[in-house]
């Protein structure tokens, strides 16, 4: 099987990664092809289908004009900062190249163990492989930059989790690139500042070709993660573990481990098991994506020149984070509540309705959406909360042309609710798939009413409410 690949990451120097194959499995079988996303990138159906396809996706075939290669990157890990981390379960197998032109890194997760394993098996269970298979794609499909699912397949052997034996599998991952931030502090804690200079102009000419200087790199990332946490915080989306080796260059949502949709909104909702402390809460998301930047931008100071100079030409940067995402997250937020455009005089109105959201226990989804069908305030405990709220609001939707078709095309009428995927994963694990598949095909279009997805609309009850989310580790 041949890929149209051009692989100029494995054309870096060795010391950017290290050169392996996958490690091959019992005996794998075919849970998920993306066909829509395999169009996209101009592969032949049939072919990614057949046995051999299973075969490549497992780690067990390697296509012709792949270079298998596992990329080292550090990382500062709730705050604490590890000096090498790298790929421990997952091979690049090469870069696609569309028909278009646009180029796609192809990835193995669960692909087994690499010199960055760090004494882990390199593999994934099958829970992990079909949360980010369902999460990514339900991402794509709300309109966010994210990376993408082609497939997932079972291994036919177990690993273990905590103690006990899980399923098997591997997920093709897509993705612009797997440049992260991470990547940029391995060579910066060496003092490599000739990698530095190599990483930074590979980055721009892959993702921002108008850049040339270091600065222009912190800007454009800067921009991008700011425009993407923005995003997020309009879906009500908590990624869990927001650590410098899970940032992406490319401005794409990376690393679908403890994260999760809220249900009823509140600030400091934190669902990831090991975020005992809180730091990557709801509300924290835009201040740790500032503190990720900032890494970004200590790694480039050597580049940027010397002395207070580069610092400040660092921090100015900076500085533009916070007034891109307020912009942005006033867009989407004002489209939310019916305003096209929403200026600073719509703050008061946006923030006042989120805070009687979070005290009055109201599900961030349903409410939203329910502003264009009349059922927000069965969201609430006590509805008068929002009916003192409301008379303001229809004064202000008066000046707007079509209030219901924005709010529409804004206001998401799925997503995957953090029960849902849970009870997918436990059917599957058990050998029904039926549920994993249901899912995706709701999730595929999350803005269009469909009767017949009415129970995955729905909040869960308080005994379906899931609270904590883990890692696929």
């Amino acid at each position: 099987m041949r890929l149209p690949f051009d692989n100029t990451y494995a054309r870096l120097p060795e010391k950017f990664y290290a050169a392996l194959p996958p490690s091959p499995v019992a005996a794998p079988s075919p849970v998920a092809l993306n066909q829509a996303l395999a169009a996209r990138l101009g592969l032949d159906l049939d072919a990614l289908q057949s046995a051999e396809g299973t075969a490549m996706f497992a780690g067990n075939l390697m296509p012709e004009g792949a270079t298998p290669i596992a990329q080292a990157y550090a990382g500062h890990q709730f705050g604490g900062f590890v000096p090498q981390l790298g790929d421990g379960r997952a091979i690049l197998l090469g870069e696609l190249v569309a028909p278009d032109g646009a180029r796609f890194d192809l990835t193995l997760k669960g692909a087994g163990r690499t010199p960055f394993s760090r004494g882990g098996d390199g593999r994934a269970w099958l829970g992990p492989v079909l949360r980010e298979y369902v999460l990514s794609e339900a991402m794509a499909a709300l309109g966010l930059p994210t990376t993408r699912a082609l497939a997932a397949v079972t291994t036919g052997q177990n690993v273990f989790r905590d103690g006990f034996p899980r399923p098997g599998a591997v997920i093709a991952r897509v993705a612009a690139s797997h440049i992260r931030v991470g990547t940029f502090e391995y060579f910066a804690a060496r003092g490599d500042e000739e990698a530095l200079a190599t990483l930074c102009q590979y980055t721009l000419s892959r993702h921002y070709p108008d850049g040339k200087t270091a600065r222009d790199l912190l800007a454009a990332v800067t921009q991008a993660q700011a425009k993407l946490v923005a995003g997020w915080m309009s879906f009500g989306f908590i990624h869990g573990v927001m650590n410098t080796d899970n940032c992406a260059l490319s401005g794409e949502t990376i690393d679908y481990g403890p994260c999760a949709f809220l249900d009823e909104y509140h600030p400091k909702k934190v669902f990831s098991s090991i975020d005992v402390r809180g730091r990557y809460a709801y509300a924290n998301q835009p201040q740790i994506a500032l503190w990720n930047l900032a890494q970004l931008g200590s790694c480039l100071l050597p580049l940027m020149g010397k002395g207070d100079a580069a610092v400040e030409q660092a921090q100015a940067v900076l500085d533009d984070f916070a007034p891109i995402y307020q912009a942005e997250w006033l867009a989407r937020m004002g489209r939310k509540i019916g305003l096209a455009s929403a200026t600073q005089d719509d703050l008061p109105l946006i923030e006042s309705l989120l805070n009687r959201m979070a005290t009055e226990v109201a599900d961030f989804t349903r409410t939203f959406r329910g502003l264009s069908t009349g059922t927000a305030r069965e969201e609430f405990t006590e509805p008068q909360t929002f009916d003192t709220w409301e008379p303001d609001w229809r004064a202000r939707l008066e000046r707007e042309p079509d209030p219901a078709t924005v709010m529409a095309a804004a206001n998401p009428v799925r997503i995957p609710r953090n029960h849902r995927v849970e009870e997918m994963i436990a059917a599957a694990v058990e050998g029904d798939f039926a549920p994993f598949h249901r899912l995706n095909a709701a999730l595929a279009a999350p803005f269009t009413p469909d009767d017949s997805f009415a129970d995955l609309e729905a909040a869960p009850s308080h005994d379906e409410r899931v609270t904590r989310t883990f890692c696929g580790t």
